[in-house]
């Protein structure tokens, strides 16, 4: 290593940030299976107004980014560049500089592309940095906007699009005594590693936009004030640095600019200064507690913005409330200071990522912001300039945020035990025992997706992908075999275990723990499955049917009580209708049950994957239920999918079950079971509901969209279905007259 970066404290922060940035395009780099002595090099697209899959092609190569000459370029090459990028394909590519001239070197001139390369680095060139172009010659390229299923990009530097996920370990807080017992650390000395010892540094020219990015970074939304009497100076090691120059908005220190430096007097202080204390405004779901962490979560009241689908605390996608109604934000334009904005809303501290294109999902219903701009110190992204026209966004490019979050100990009181991979085992809790503190099970009674959902989330895991009630075949810790926790219900929103209802201290798990206890399998991915509104809406209809052609749907359970004393000549009334569930997750939807312990039905002849896939319900205005259905998952299969994608289940022949990324199974309103038993209700009005998923049996990335309601009215002889809405508007509406909630930030929006 280069030892100019072993002398002072800021070059060693900046050659600390350097060396990460390489280590992590080392790392994304080896992800690839590349030919030896291929070039390690990582593009982006860059320039001036453009969509998030197009623009001008840069590239990062021996620690600068560079352009590329338009001569010889082709289709070929840009197809080499977008699937590079997680893109399907190439649609198109721009000469003459069309996204505007970039800057620094022109790295690849005469480019020439088979098209089957897996990296620019791979086509044949002049050689890097042999060009006579000029950047009026900066090729751009015009990608599909549908991305590869699966492809996990990497993200290694700062760009307008996507940022450095930078852990920053050589800066911290050291607290005086009386905080240190207390959880998140949000006050004390910011102390800066250098030469293998923490040293403080002078808060000479310290501002409160420093103190406001150190708290960024740290996962708080703010900075405040301390009180200065606490803190005496110390004579410890000081660091002579370089004035940092900081105007708020950046994600960690090593992004400030430098100042002049500052001199250290002969024994090491600060002449008429202290080292530099920070004090922070923890968010109100990471309110400072004792050490045993808090013992309720936080629930936000009526919020405008909101992330859904990420995979742990503090990123999602970003969705805002309008007219009652939640919509995604476009990411024309999204960068980190919208992003920051977000996060500190939130209560979280700074965006790591401004993430784009569906990375984190696809969101539902409208687009309700575009081209977003922000100038990184509003209270709220209501209060930023967009522009109300989404005209052109889809929800393929919806926007997601990536937060900092507080150190608050969470993964020192829960472990995994046993398993063959980190990301699985017996699930055991580090609890307050006799004075001491143990490790124990988790009783497996009433454990479920949501509770194991919570455990991975706690572990910074992702998602649950499985909730285990016996784990005899994973080895834990013997000395943890003890209950130490029973009774455990979660609601999802909690972030650690110990916040979900449980029985305390009172014990109860006759099974005892051992072989009985609760364990989790995690992953990084999850499905998402929503339903088309408009679908069910526009299908919906009455049938009357003979009781002697509905012995199978008997048998199946799919009708209402008093079918059980009718004759086989009677008729039951049915309301029937379609479903197209569509997957926009970033992992296929499968059965939980393995496929050999799928059941056999011999009336319909066909495998039950899952024995209740649907609820279909009609419920009175006051939420009672009037009627019911459900729907077994006899056939999970890909019906149709998205351009690019293809399907992957398929029914026949015992084939395997689920829906692939991007697909959707319909059911439709003709075969047995897809209705409801009406034949005893009395006409009135009425709620539509279709839950899937109701029992959590598979695991998602978010089960607030899982619900379908509809008004329904009923005069005896006909039926209208209308206003179909999914997710949490569908549980929005009042039980008087079903109206609708109209929460809406209305004139406190701006637009340009």
């Amino acid at each position: 290593m280069d030892s100019s970066c072993e002398v002072q404290a800021m070059p060693v922060l900046c050659c600390f940030a350097a060396l990460l940035s390489v280590w992590a395009l080392c790392q994304a780099q080896s992800d690839t299976q590349l030919p030896p002595g291929t070039p390690a090099i990582q593009l982006r697209l860059a320039g001036d107004k453009r969509k998030h899959y197009e623009g001008r092609v840069e590239v990062y190569y021996s620690g600068e980014w560079g352009t590329v000459c338009d001569d010889d370029f082709s289709i070929q090459a840009a197809s080499v560049v977008c699937r590079e990028l997680g893109y399907v394909e190439a649609v198109s590519w721009s000469p003459s500089s069309k996204y505007g001239r970039g800057e620094g070197r022109i790295w690849l001139d005469n480019v020439h592309c088979t098209g089957q390369e897996s990296t620019l680095a791979q086509c044949q060139s002049n050689g890097f940095g042999v060009s006579d172009c000029k950047h009026s010659e900066d090729v751009g390229v015009v990608c599909s906007q549908r991305r590869i299923p699966g492809f996990k990009f990497i993200s290694t530097l700062t760009n307008n699009i996507e940022s450095l996920n930078v852990q920053v370990e050589d800066v911290r807080f050291r607290a005086i005594y009386s905080q240190r017992k207390r959880i998140p650390i949000s006050e004390g000395y910011l102390e800066v590693k250098d030469g293998g010892k923490w040293r403080q540094i002078c808060d000479a020219e310290w501002t409160d936009m420093n103190s406001r990015v150190v708290c960024g970074m740290f996962g708080f939304p703010g900075e405040k004030g301390y009180n200065t009497k606490v803190y005496k100076f110390h004579l410890l090691l000081l660091l002579s640095v370089s004035i940092l120059n900081c105007t708020g908005n950046e994600a960690s220190l090593h992004e400030c600019k430098l100042g002049h430096q500052v001199e250290l007097k002969g024994n090491l202080t600060c002449e008429k200064n202290l080292p530099v204390v920070v004090s922070c405004v923890p968010g109100r779901a990471f309110a400072p507690s004792h050490a045993l962490g808090f013992s309720k979560a936080y629930r936000v009241e009526q919020p405008l913005v909101r992330l859904r689908g990420g995979a742990n605390i503090g990123e999602g996608r970003v969705e805002v409330l309008k007219n009652g109604e939640w919509g995604t934000v476009c990411d024309d334009s999204w960068n980190l200071k919208a992003a920051t904005v977000v996060c500190r809303e939130l209560g979280f501290g700074s965006a790591k990522e401004a993430l784009s294109g569906g990375r984190l999902g696809q969101g539902m219903g409208p687009v309700h912001m575009n081209e977003v701009q922000c100038s990184g110190f509003e209270k709220s992204l209501t209060e930023c300039r967009f522009n109300r026209n989404s005209l052109g966004c889809s929800h393929e490019e919806d926007a997601a945020v990536r937060c900092h979050v507080p150190d608050m100990g969470f993964k020192k009181r829960l472990r995994l035990s046993g398993g063959r991979n980190p990301s699985e085992g017996r699930v055991e809790v580090l609890v307050e025992k006799n004075g001491s503190l143990v490790w124990g099970t988790v009783c497996s009674e009433s454990w479920g997706t949501i509770e194991a959902g919570v455990v991975c989330r706690q572990l910074g895991l992702g998602f649950a992908s499985n909730a285990f009630q016996e784990t005899w075949y994973w080895h834990g810790d013997g000395s943890a075999d003890d209950v130490v926790m029973s009774g455990v219900r979660c609601s999802g929103t909690e972030l650690t275990l110990n916040q979900c209802l449980h029985h305390g201290k009172h014990l109860q798990c006759p099974k005892g723990g051992g072989r009985f206890a609760a364990g989790v399998s995690c992953s990084e991915t999850a499905p998402d499955l929503v339903l088309n509104a408009q679908v069910v809406e526009h299908t919906t209809y009455l049938e009357d049917r003979p009781m002697y052609v509905l012995q199978c749907a008997h048998e199946e359970n799919c009708l209402s009580s008093s079918a059980a004393t009718a004759t086989q000549a009677s008729y039951r009334r049915l309301l029937r209708f379609s479903s197209q569930i569509h997957n926009n997750g970033q992992s296929d939807f499968r059965p939980r049950a393995a496929h050999h312990s799928w059941i056999w039905h011999e009336c319909h002849r066909h495998y039950h994957s899952m024995e209740v896939f649907t609820h279909y319900d009609l419920l009175s205005l006051n939420g009672t239920k009037v009627a019911e259905g459900h729907k077994a998952s006899f056939c999970l299969e890909d019906t149709q999918c998205e351009e690019g994608i293809e399907k992957r289940y398929e029914c026949a022949n015992f084939g395997q079950q689920g829906i692939t990324v991007g697909c959707w199974d319909t059911y439709r309103h003709d075969i047995d079971c897809q209705w409801i038993d009406v034949t005893d209700v009395m006409p009135g009005d009425y709620i539509f509901q279709v839950v899937i998923n109701p029992n959590y049996e598979v695991a998602e990335s978010d089960y607030t969209n899982n619900v379908l309601k509809c008004r329904c009215r009923y005069d005896g002889h006909r039926i209208w279905t209308y206003n179909c809405h999914i997710g949490e508007r569908a549980m929005q509406w009042r039980q008087t007259g079903i109206t609708m909630m109209d929460t809406s930030f209305t004139g406190i929006l701006s637009t340009h």
